[in-house]
């Protein structure tokens, strides 16, 4: 689904941006009652305009950095009790979870910056995707676009290689960042290349149950290179 803001074109106000994400941070979370797809939808609206499509941009950078951080710190102390290195790219988490061969934890729902993948980070991807030209006036986009993907590819991982069950809300993530990736490039003078995970994920034809949240009924089906075809190479 689209999120087409009316936020101001006013420039970024000093010191809104954090608290708006903070602001986020401690309103919506798994422990208060509600839906994760209703605590998303009441995030979108108050990130409206340039500071919040700023703090949408941020709330996917501080995610995607401590993201990152676990991982490194995990690889490392692996690599420590195991003598063998286990590099970690940011643009490609897939040989690191091959490598390690299920030693790794999947850890993006205990992250510090207590943002959870299904609240905040599905409401900045809508915001993102919904507000791509304003992201490209006000962030840096090139940047913004890689926090999209390597998120994208933490999320795809998980499902592959970390036994994560693939429910709707974790479908509804993966979606809504392979089109705010897909806006985001739309509306840059210059469309960077693609990945390499997202390009492996192409050239497969796979489709993935997906699962209720609440039960262990399969629901739907997702197809996430198909979903990345469609959307990315269009």
């Amino acid at each position: 689904m689209r999120w087409f803001r009316r936020g101001s074109a006013k420039q970024k106000t000093p010191g809104v941006e954090q608290a708006l994400v903070d602001d986020v941070r401690d309103r919506f979370g798994p422990h208060l009652p509600g839906a994760f797809h209703d605590q998303a939808a009441a995030v979108v609206p108050l990130l409206a305009g340039d500071d919040g499509v700023a703090a949408a941009a941020a709330i996917l950078r501080e995610f995607a950095d401590a993201a990152h951080a676990d991982l490194w710190a995990q690889a490392a102390e692996l690599s420590r009790r195991t003598g063998y290195a286990f590099p970690v790219d940011r643009a490609n988490y897939r040989p690191l979870w091959r490598d390690t061969q299920g030693q790794l934890r999947w850890s993006l729902f205990t992250l510090p910056a207590q943002l959870h993948p299904y609240i905040q980070l599905s409401a900045a991807a809508t915001v993102i995707s919904a507000e791509a030209k304003r992201a490209v006036r006000t962030t840096d986009t090139r940047a913004l676009l890689a926090h999209l993907f390597e998120i994208l590819d933490l999320v795809v991982d998980g499902w592959e290689f970390a036994r994560v069950r693939p429910d709707t809300d974790g479908a509804t993530l993966a979606h809504r960042l392979i089109l705010a990736a897909r806006d985001l490039r739309n509306a840059m003078s210059d469309e960077p290349p693609l990945p390499q995970p997202v390009r492996e994920w192409m050239r497969r034809n796979t489709t993935i149950d997906v699962y209720d949240p609440a039960s262990p009924a399969v629901v739907a089906g997702f197809n996430p290179g198909r979903e990345m075809r469609e959307a990315l190479l269009a």
